[in-house]
């Protein structure tokens, strides 16, 4: 899969994360319903950062929410992978400028404590394999102009990554049941979104199964120390620069996050 159109649009995509500036949709490029083209691309851009010092410390499942799925015209969820230098510490600023169209949502993160290798793992299989659970806010981002997306486009974009955010109090997985927690998000004192877990398809938990399969059968497994943010609870919202966030997940607790103002020092 490695075409001239797949590198070309890799290039595209990392041009816009070291400019700062969006570009066309890349589905001009791949197919925009193309998954091993796009994933194709995806690698790329992660090799290339990996190339750069960084490292894995988990994926990202995208496209939980049926409605989402239904808005881009597809019926299962995507992955991306998360590295280093896109963890930032709970209750910690997001540079100014660090983002192009930066949008928060509220999230279950699993913690491995066991690697998850099999190729049609089930839910009790997951269940052994965590360690703990925790709150997380996702920073989604987009490098494609007014996320102006479609399947191919977001998988090529490592799922529409930007930073992610886990709150620091863990919860073993027997003292909470997944599907059935509450989440709010507020911004400053306005709660601007609400879910619960059922809301990611029907349970964190098999958001996990999906993503644990679909990465065994590409022989790229999850280990264990691995981050996996299961998908939204509710709907993202968009935040702007001095933005401060706070999500609320019953059973499990809290996690901030603050946007700089703009033109704040670095």
């Amino acid at each position: 899969m490695n075409s001239p159109a797949v590198r070309e649009a890799a290039d595209l995509l990392a041009e816009a994360a070291r400019t700062g500036s969006p570009v066309p949709p890349v589905r001009g490029l791949i197919p925009a319903d193309d998954a091993d083209a796009a994933y194709a691309v995806q690698r790329i851009n992660v090799e290339r950062r990996l190339a750069a010092g960084r490292r894995i410390v988990g994926r990202k499942i995208g496209l939980t929410s049926p409605a989402v799925q239904a808005q881009l015209g597809v019926d299962r969820p995507d992955f991306g992978a998360l590295l280093s230098d896109m963890a930032v510490p709970d209750g910690g600023t997001v540079p100014a400028g660090r983002l192009l169209q930066p949008k928060v949502e509220a999230e279950v993160a699993l913690v491995l404590g066991a690697d998850l290798d099999l190729a049609e793992p089930t839910v009790a299989d997951v269940i052994r394999a965590t360690d703990f659970a925790l709150p997380a806010l996702e920073i989604v981002d987009s490098r494609i102009a007014d996320w102006d997306i479609t399947f191919a486009d977001t998988v090529a974009d490592n799922a529409s990554s930007g930073l992610f955010v886990l709150g620091t109090t863990p919860v073993p997985l027997t003292a909470v049941d997944l599907r059935a927690v509450t989440m709010e998000l507020l911004r400053g004192e306005e709660r601007v979104s609400t879910g619960t877990g059922a809301d990611c398809l029907d349970g964190p938990l098999n958001a996990a199964v999906w993503l644990a399969g679909t990465l065994a059968g590409m022989g790229d497994p999850l280990r264990a120390g691995d981050v996996v943010l299961t998908g939204a609870l509710g709907p993202m919202v968009p935040a702007a620069p001095g933005d401060r966030f706070e999500a609320r997940i019953a059973g499990l607790g809290s996690v901030r996050v603050r946007f700089a103002p703009e033109g704040a020092a670095q």
